[in-house]
């Protein structure tokens, strides 16, 4: 299994991500074209790709961006194939954002986890993720 950073747009990889977006979320829509070329081209955005044999079984989105504290990583969207969940795809994914965020000059990475993914939970502690007491807030623009 290799981890690999998407760079250009080609139909396999929308394929993929669309594939993909509904195991994550039950309210993910499909994204387009535009949109997956949006990810791609953004300076801030990091979309990260499990792909073997020329089969996508993972994807993570990793988000570093610079503000008056200093270099922040974020992690977002991380989902596993049902096929390749429990063979560690998940933990390739986590390790080569974390040392992305690195090389690109973040200190810390930071992610949320919903408490109901214990195997997300238990994958990101393993990693070496530790949980920090947080309230997260969320405004929905409607």
């Amino acid at each position: 299994m290799e981890i690999i950073e998407i760079h250009e747009y080609s139909e396999e990889v929308l394929k993929a991500v669309n594939t993909l977006l509904p195991q994550l979320s039950s309210s993910a829509s499909s994204i387009s074209e535009e949109q997956l070329t949006d990810i791609i081209n953004s300076e801030s955005t990091h979309l990260l790709m499990a792909v073997e044999n020329g089969k996508y079984y993972g994807s993570l989105s990793l988000a570093v961006f610079v503000i008056p504290t200093g270099v922040r990583a974020w992690i977002e969207d991380v989902v596993v194939s049902e096929s390749a969940r429990g063979k560690g795809v998940g933990k390739l994914l986590s390790i080569f954002a974390v040392e992305l965020a690195k090389i690109l000059g973040a200190k810390t990475v930071d992610l949320t986890s919903r408490p109901s993914r214990e195997a997300a939970n238990a994958l990101y502690k393993k990693v070496g993720f530790e949980q920090r007491e947080t309230n997260v807030y969320r405004y929905k623009n409607t």
